[in-house]
């Protein structure tokens, strides 16, 4: 199957330049100049219920659930980090072994590297590790504009056996990105004609602006089977350009532009009640996801935390991981929730 080509320069080239460029957005990713500064995700003012007579044990709260037709033992998803570049291999293999022994989800990162220099592949196989989880992969929307279709999501998804892929969108961060990809004029339209055409599962995912309230209106009847907020407040891409590009933050004020997640997820879920929705975008404690949980969401995407555990082995993310369903478990129990379904009611 031909793919598409990239104009000014070769293949080859062209490859070396993404899979520098995953290896730079990783170390900028670990940088404290990579999250907002002024723009909070707007949970720590949601309030949490508190019931002194629970009238449940703290063991019995239970977090499975299913999501996109796999079961979970939490709505917790590790949300798309890498690939492509030389940690990635180590950091997706990591991250997918912890998912398993833990029962959870895991979103990969972008897969277009993967799709134009098949050297990069092996850095997203992750199926033998974690042959049993809910396993999403991803691709830019932005490629849908340069030749890419429903043969090359399709593709995406068999050659890692994934379950599903997200397509996201990331319009200000290709804006401040050297070399990023501009031209976005038709591709809601281009959204209708192709999704329709994959038979698998898509979702729709910012990177950590946030989805509005107009956009799930547009994409509404494209035939995704989620969306993933991805709100503003935890890592901004916007910044992450611009430390890979210049070495610092330059136009910060471009760089805290964004919906929060509080509110991206409120926006979403009265225009479109009744598509599934994941709550990403600075989730930080079991608290962050619960109050995710009681705004509509059906699960939580975690990515930035869990970077540095994945760079040091898979024991490491499942601690980190099992602190946060530890701290999620305690919120439910405390607000006298039995369930997921009881929290999102």
């Amino acid at each position: 199957m031909p793919l598409p080509t990239q104009p000014h320069a070769s293949a080859e080239s062209a490859a070396e330049t993404v899979q520098g460029r995953k290896l730079r957005h990783i170390e900028a990713c670990l940088r404290p100049e990579s999250q907002y500064q002024t723009v909070t995700t707007g949970l720590e003012g949601v309030r949490w219920p508190y019931c002194a007579l629970p009238e449940l044990d703290l063991d019995a709260v239970d977090l499975s659930t299913q999501f996109l037709g796999k079961a979970l033992s939490a709505p917790v998803l590790i949300g798309a980090m890498t690939g492509g570049a030389r940690q990635s291999g180590r950091i997706n293999r990591n991250l997918a072994l912890a998912a398993q022994r833990l029962g959870l989800g895991l979103m990969l990162g972008s897969q277009r590297v993967m799709l134009e220099d098949p050297s990069a592949l092996s850095s997203f196989q992750v199926r033998p590790h974690a042959p049993d989880i809910l396993l999403i992969g991803n691709l830019g929307a932005a490629q849908l504009l340069k030749g890419y279709g429903a043969a090359e999501i399709t593709r995406a998804i068999e050659l890692i056996g994934a379950d599903a892929l997200a397509i996201h969108v990331n319009p200000l961060q290709e804006a401040l990105q050297h070399g990023g990809d501009t031209h976005w004029a038709g591709l809601a339209a281009r959204l209708g004609e192709v999704v329709p055409g994959v038979p698998y599962p898509l979702l729709l995912k910012e990177v950590g602006h946030g989805l509005s309230a107009g956009v799930a209106r547009t994409v509404a009847a494209a035939g995704f089977a989620a969306l993933d907020v991805a709100g503003a407040g935890g890592t901004s891409w916007a910044r992450v350009e611009a430390l890979v590009r210049y070495g610092e933050v330059r136009s910060p004020d471009l760089c805290e532009i964004g919906l929060p997640t509080a509110q991206a997820l409120r926006e979403v879920r009265a225009a479109v009640p009744q598509m599934p929705l994941i709550a990403s975008g600075g989730i930080r404690t079991g608290l962050d996801a619960a109050k995710a949980l009681l705004l509509g969401a059906q699960a939580v995407a975690v990515a930035r935390p869990l970077l540095a555990p994945a760079l040091e082995s898979a024991e490491a993310v499942e601690a980190w991981l099992e602190q946060f369903i530890h701290e999620l478990r305690v919120a439910l129990f405390v607000g006298g929730f039995a369930d997921v379904a009881a929290a999102q009611r």
